[in-house]
């Protein structure tokens, strides 16, 4: 499989397949194919059905196969930002938003991956779910405005704003820091938590979650 992403901030994937290769999609992520891309809808086990429904992503899921000959699919973002290709393979495995997941080769696995401090699921910002991506493969996710990606040693760390968190190696752990002070914590605007990452791993953030651009022009909005 070849692709090319181009167009942000309004990016798209273009997927370029050999005879009978296959690519696993969120629902309604296609855009645009070839007449050979035969698509298939799937569930995958009623586990794994609940645990994409828990972690905001539809219950089932496409396969697009290229039928008797190479074919063309691509997959577009749905809010401005950026699309990454992440190759995945054993021990390198990936901790993304959740609803962030677009589309990956066959070898890639889907997975709920729950905080283990209850306290992060809670205030982390990402809530209480997140997605891990696995196995063995490429992975395409779709992220909030502009990434900037940092890379921690163990023992570094780094303190993120809630939503800001776009994704990182499985490496890291996450846990929750409060906010000095009760005057910082009511009239500081930064609300009460923050979340802390510690390496070792990457670490991609977002400059531009959508929940921060929803509140931000929710006064604009006509009330009926």
């Amino acid at each position: 499989m070849k692709y090319s992403i181009e167009g942000e901030p309004l990016p798209v994937v273009v997927c370029e397949l050999d005879a009978n290769e296959k690519m696993i999609t969120e629902k309604g992520a296609m855009s645009w194919m070839s007449p050979n891309m035969k698509m298939e809808t799937v569930g995958g086990g009623v586990g794994k059905m609940f645990g994409r429904m828990f972690s905001g992503e539809s219950m089932f899921v496409n396969h697009y196969t290229a039928v008797g000959a190479p074919g063309m699919i691509a997959f577009a973002s749905s809010f401005p930002g950026a699309i990454r290709a992440f190759e995945i393979s054993p021990g390198r495995d990936i901790i993304c938003q959740k609803t962030a997941f677009l589309a990956s080769t066959e070898g890639v696995n889907f997975s709920i991956f729950f905080q283990k401090k209850v306290g992060s699921g809670l205030f982390g910002g990402e809530g209480f779910i997140m997605q891990k991506l696995s196995g063995s493969g490429v992975a395409f996710v779709e992220f909030d405005g502009y990434i900037k990606e940092y890379e921690l040693s163990a023992g570094q760390s780094i303190v993120v704003d809630t939503g800001y968190l776009a994704a990182m190696d499985a490496t890291c752990t996450l846990e929750i820091q409060k906010v000095p002070g009760v005057k910082n914590m009511l009239f500081g605007g930064e609300g009460v938590f923050n979340t802390v990452i510690n390496g070792p791993g990457r670490v991609l953030l977002q400059s531009m979650p959508i929940g921060q651009m929803a509140g931000t022009l929710l006064p604009y909005l006509p009330s009926k």
